[in-house]
């Protein structure tokens, strides 16, 4: 009996495209090599529940904007300036190579990789058992990147379906003389198809709330959600960054988004010990982000007020995962 899974290598728009099927539960997933490695679709029974507003990767390159599922590193989230602190040392970013966005309040957003086309595929193939991409960013051999972040390191990440779930595995490997701190995320893009997004209900799986100034940057205080287990959208926007997961017996978070009949997962690794969840009034879609670390974790971590930055040390690895499944 043939296998139900497939890999493709193909091109879309003039990126280099990979696609991921799985016939026996009706899902697929294709990931654009060639704009920063980024799924942008994940598609269960025909409908597309990543949010990407394009026809091809081509669009998106020509008129960049967050959708699909962006990468965020070296760092995710915001730096409260354009100095941060790593192993006892300051570090400042060069804004005339031009390799990092700013928020609306002139802040460091996202690290260097948005749309990147540096990521080389390794691998894609199917088994009996799943289908999964492999692509690999040699960060040290990029003299830009290495200006703005000095940390020589390799980044893979690997895509996989299996029975339907979205597994996003990511790999860090060390090739620097000391620790590399792991501040990386990611900000999915979700939707549904059968409700607008002011029905949408939410589980948020955390017990803290990250407090956060005017310019979105965590000032150290926490307290308890104080969101309706589950909040509908019509009682408002969210844009908050949440601690203290609420895990199962895997070690693993769930967050969801449902709709009349359809429910879609993000599930946590115990490595991402951060979520935040974005879904802005107007808009028709909602993020949950897998996070390494709090917003502006560097200089939080050197000031004190986020003792649990994650590091790897001199050759070591650092790998989590996190999963998107869909009810429908």
């Amino acid at each position: 009996m043939s296998s139900s899974y497939s890999a493709t290598r193909t091109t879309a728009g003039g990126v280099e495209v990979v696609r991921l099927a799985d016939t026996g539960s009706e899902t697929g997933v294709s990931i654009a090599v060639g704009a920063g490695n980024m799924a942008y679709e994940f598609t269960v029974r025909g409908n597309n529940f990543l949010w990407f507003p394009f026809a091809d990767p081509a669009g998106l390159l020509q008129h960049p904007r967050f959708c699909g599922v962006p990468f965020l590193a070296p760092w995710a989230n915001r730096l409260d300036s354009d100095s941060y602190w790593v192993n006892g040392r300051q570090h400042t970013l060069n804004s005339a190579i031009g390799n990092f966005q700013r928020d609306p309040n002139g802040k460091p957003i996202h690290g260097l990789l948005n749309y990147s086309r540096e990521w080389q595929l390794v691998s894609a193939d199917a088994d009996d058992h799943s289908a999964y991409a492999t692509s690999r960013l040699e960060f040290g051999a990029h003299p830009g990147l290495m200006a703005q972040f000095p940390f020589a390191h390799t980044i893979e990440m690997t895509y996989r379906l299996e029975g339907g779930v979205l597994q996003v595995e990511t790999a860090l490997q060390n090739h620097a003389a000391e620790p590399l701190p792991v501040a990386i995320g990611y900000h999915p893009y979700f939707q549904l198809q059968d409700a607008p997004p002011d029905q949408w209900k939410v589980h948020l799986a955390a017990r803290s709330h990250l407090v956060l100034d005017s310019q979105l940057i965590p000032t150290g205080e926490r307290r308890p959600v104080e969101f309706g287990d589950p909040h509908t959208l019509e009682h408002g926007e969210l844009d908050d960054v949440f601690g203290d997961l609420v895990r199962g017996g895997d070690g693993c978070a769930r967050f969801w988004v449902a709709g009349r009949k359809q429910r879609l997962t993000v599930v946590y690794g115990p490595k991402y010990p951060v979520a935040v969840v974005y879904a802005p009034q107007g808009q028709e879609f909602i993020c949950f982000e897998p996070m390494a670390a709090v917003t502006n974790a560097f200089n939080l971590a050197h000031a004190g007020l986020f003792p649990d930055l994650q590091t790897v040390p001199p050759g070591g690895e650092w790998r989590e995962s996190f999963w998107i499944e869909v009810q429908a």
